[in-house]
């Protein structure tokens, strides 16, 4: 479904992509994963045709992507970005609506039909209270809803989601995550831009690693979720554990500070988290 072939792009002379390469397979929630800095959100603007690469190839739904028009795209994908501050007052339903405008016949075009779909989309994402709301006046996570219900209306094979949880609260984290989960099922490739490896060991059926020197690895989550492979870009600050058989990944420095000679202790686990973050009534799984 989503074909990458050794992309290669660079901001004047510094390079920032080098042979990258990765498929999606059709119905697949792909995790797109790595530190700040490593060029993933160049490669979906890449993949998407607002930067002109320097050379490979790019194709999504069995079509190469190269020399289409916008709006043939804009039938194929849909791209949540990271933030999107508009200039105009433009109410929610407005904005949702706006997803609709590949399908439309022209500037008066909007159906009864469209209309439904921006609904079922605002209804979904469960911000209906939201509609008559100028969009540039709402919080960030907020914002990043707004956008999830207009590819949602949108109706393409393809979503592309640079950190589309990045300013939520946990609750819509999940929320939008499990969404992610369940258009993944209807059939649809979502390929999802995470700096949580959580989220994406969690939730994803693939994921790519891209490090400074490219892609690090491609898998299955309990593949690519490990100390080895974490350790390489993010050093040793990470540690994999398995709690009633969900992989969990916690900071090396928590767990290195409870461990002994004959185990850790729980209970300083959940000390220690709360010292750390000033939180006292965070609850903690320490059953690792």
């Amino acid at each position: 479904m989503i074909k990458v072939n050794d992309l290669h792009f660079s901001y004047g002379n510094v390079p920032v992509l080098s042979g990258i390469s990765f498929n999606v397979d059709k119905g697949e929630l792909c995790g797109l994963f790595g530190p700040n800095g490593t060029g993933k959100t160049t490669l979906f603007k890449c993949c998407l045709g607002f930067l002109k690469t320097k050379r490979g190839t790019i194709s999504m739904n069995g079509e190469f992507m190269s020399g289409k028009k916008v709006e043939e795209l804009a039938k194929i994908v849909s791209y949540v970005p990271q933030d999107h501050k508009p200039p105009f007052p433009y109410l929610v339903r407005e904005v949702v609506l706006m997803g609709r405008t590949p399908h439309l016949g022209g500037f008066f075009g909007v159906k009864k039909r469209d209309k439904e779909i921006a609904l079922d989309a605002i209804e979904t994402l469960g911000i209906s209270d939201l509609s008559d709301r100028p969009y540039n006046q709402l919080s960030g996570g907020q914002r990043q809803m707004v956008l999830m219900s207009r590819a949602l209306a949108q109706d393409t094979p393809v979503l592309f989601l640079d950190e589309p949880t990045s300013a939520l609260d946990f609750q819509n984290q999940m929320k939008i995550w499990k969404i992610m989960r369940d258009i993944a099922e209807d059939g649809k490739t979502i390929i999802a831009c995470s700096h949580d490896p959580n989220h994406v060991a969690w939730f994803c059926d693939r994921v790519v690693v891209v490090g400074m020197e490219g892609i690090v690895a491609n898998g299955p989550p309990s593949e690519v979720i490990s100390e080895k492979i974490l350790s390489e870009i993010y050093s040793d600050s990470c540690s994999v554990r398995s709690m009633d058989g969900i992989q969990m990944v916690m900071p090396s420095c928590i767990m290195k500070n409870n461990h002994s000679s004959v185990g850790y202790d729980p209970k300083s686990v959940r000390e220690n988290v709360q010292t750390r973050t000033g939180v006292h009534n965070t609850v903690v799984d320490t059953e690792c």
